[in-house]
């Protein structure tokens, strides 16, 4: 026990009281109460992926030269009106146009074109899809066609916007003011 603890239940601090046993386990039931509950509400948060974007490439039939592009959610539900941009090796950005209603557009790359070349699909915030397409000749190469996902800041936010991470950081922050009312009370 400490030096301050022995005097403050010795007495020898006047108008300072002592919380009894009661007022401590009260404090210390609200915070496994918050505790409790936060990992309740962790456990049964709802998975975020069918947001994410799955795209695909193929040769267009009624172009020679030309490519489908075929974008939608984890769901199922076509990507609409999504931006689709072009970026060459160099990093030069061509605007392509924007899918359809069942999340399609139909393009051809720069005759003449070599190298890799990344394929962006952004469906607004935490919404992107990115293919990196082999090119030789003017011609895609879509049997070594690859995917990657890159950071961005929407993914972020929405991630950080979950309902099970907003519900755990009100609960620690209730769990903080009862504390830091216990210790005030204690300190008198």
């Amino acid at each position: 026990m400490t030096r301050f603890a022995a005097r403050l239940a010795a007495g020898q601090f006047p108008g300072v009281r002592r919380p009894s046993g009661a007022a401590r386990l009260q404090g210390g039931a609200a915070v496994l109460a918050a505790l409790v509950s936060s990992a309740a509400l962790l456990a049964s948060a709802p998975r975020v992926e069918a947001h994410a974007i799955e795209s695909s490439l193929t040769r267009a039939t009624s172009l020679t030269d030309g490519l489908l592009l075929s974008s939608q959610f984890g769901s199922g539900q076509p990507t609409v009106d999504a931006k689709v941009s072009l970026i060459g090796p160099g990093g030069q950005a061509i605007a392509l146009g924007r899918t359809d209603a069942q999340g399609q557009l139909s393009f051809a790359l720069p005759k003449g074109a070599s190298g890799d070349w990344d394929l962006q699909v952004d469906g607004g915030p935490g919404h992107r899809d990115y293919l990196t397409v082999p090119v030789q000749a003017g011609k895609a190469q879509l049997d070594r066609l690859s995917g990657r996902a890159l950071p961005s800041l929407g993914g972020s936010l929405a991630t950080l916007l979950h309902p099970g991470v907003l519900a755990l950081g009100g609960l620690c922050g209730v769990a903080g003011v009862l504390i830091g009312m216990d210790r005030r009370r204690r300190r008198g």
